[in-house]
């Protein structure tokens, strides 16, 4: 069916066209008026090829409107499928995640996360690729499905890291083979890898990524404070890659990872958008999800930047609702660390 309307599409996009120069040229050749030089004639000509005209405009201009929507929802199925919605729940976290484009048009970018239940405990990345478009959604594609088999199948976090360091060597290799591109030895990823185990420990391997924040009760701090590795990319990891252990996701906590858009936003005076304290705000709403939070931060994101952020933003927040049922009933598990403070920028 599909083989039948392509050929019959592309022979009306140049059948139209041609039916309206033919017919502007039988009027100037066999149209008496056309051929006599008094003012009516004339203006009767112009109206007649201007008519022509306009109607050719139209007709290319819907044609690329309809190439460009079929281009935008091809774009939109590729990335949901690399990049799926991750289950509202996992293995007893209640799961929340969502992505704000920096381009309306846009439907393909470079951030990525991923939320998977194994053996060794609940695994989860989120990263950041520089750049946008194709090339970066190809990155994106090979880091997943590195990190999707390597989360069943390495027992150490470490490990998990190092496959998504050889993953991305191959694919820029072989981009570099394919078509040769002078940007792709500046290509690199920012990438979090975090572990959530059965005794609710975290454990995390950072590479150039911002620290996701703690959100327990009405408290919201970083997660850690220690230095990143490099981001994935220029420099090779180091030999020792041992998890950064950052104590215990307790029931009722949110952990709350993001890319550096998030951060970054500024508003129309250029200040910086203040994450820690949209999460306390959202610590204070009833009934308090990963849902519920999320919806807080797209809202004051965008209310931040005025609808128009200048970089990709990737929330994915996680909560421990781990033997409280569905909804994960939140209660303050753990004392409150002081007031939240806002990211200071220089």
């Amino acid at each position: 069916m599909f083989g039948i309307r392509r050929p019959l599409r592309r022979a009306l996009s140049l059948g139209l066209p041609t039916a309206w120069g033919a017919l502007a040229i039988t009027y100037k050749l066999s149209c008496p008026p056309a051929r006599q030089d008094g003012l009516l004639a004339r203006i009767v000509t112009s109206a007649v090829f201007f008519a022509v005209g306009t109607g050719l405009i139209l007709h290319v201009r819907q044609a690329l409107v309809r190439e460009l929507k079929q281009a935008r929802r091809v774009a939109g199925a590729a990335q949901s499928v690399v990049l799926r919605p991750p289950p509202p729940r996992v293995d007893g976290l209640n799961v929340a995640a969502a992505q704000l484009s920096a381009d309306r048009g846009a439907s393909v970018g470079g951030d990525l996360y991923e939320v998977i239940a194994t053996e060794h405990g609940v695994r989860v990345v989120m990263g950041d690729v520089r750049g946008h478009g194709l090339p970066a959604l190809g990155t994106v594609a090979a880091l997943l499905g590195s990190f999707r088999e390597a989360a069943h199948d390495e027992h150490d976090l470490g490990r998990v890291l190092r496959r998504l360091e050889r993953a991305l060597e191959r694919h820029l290799r072989e981009r570099t083979r394919d078509t040769p591109d002078a940007t792709v030895a500046e290509e690199f990823v920012t990438v979090l890898v975090l572990e959530i185990r059965e005794d609710d420990g975290l454990h995390v391997l950072n590479c150039g990524h911002p620290w996701p924040y703690l959100l327990s009760g009405t408290s919201v701090r970083a997660l850690s404070r220690a230095d990143p590795l490099p981001p994935l990319g220029p420099f090779p990891l180091p030999v020792d890659l041992s998890p950064t252990p950052c104590g215990q996701l307790l029931r009722g906590e949110s952990v709350v990872l993001f890319t550096d858009g998030a951060e970054d936003a500024r508003d129309t005076r250029g200040r910086f958008f203040s994450l820690p304290e949209s999460l306390a705000k959202a610590a204070h709403d009833h009934p308090v999800s990963p849902q519920q939070i999320q919806r807080t931060l797209l809202a004051a994101l965008l209310r931040h930047t005025a609808g128009r952020p200048t970089d990709d933003i990737a929330l994915l927040v996680l909560e421990n609702g781990r033997g409280c049922g569905p909804s994960g009933a939140r209660g303050p598990a753990r004392p409150a660390t002081g007031h939240p403070q806002p990211t200071t920028h220089r």
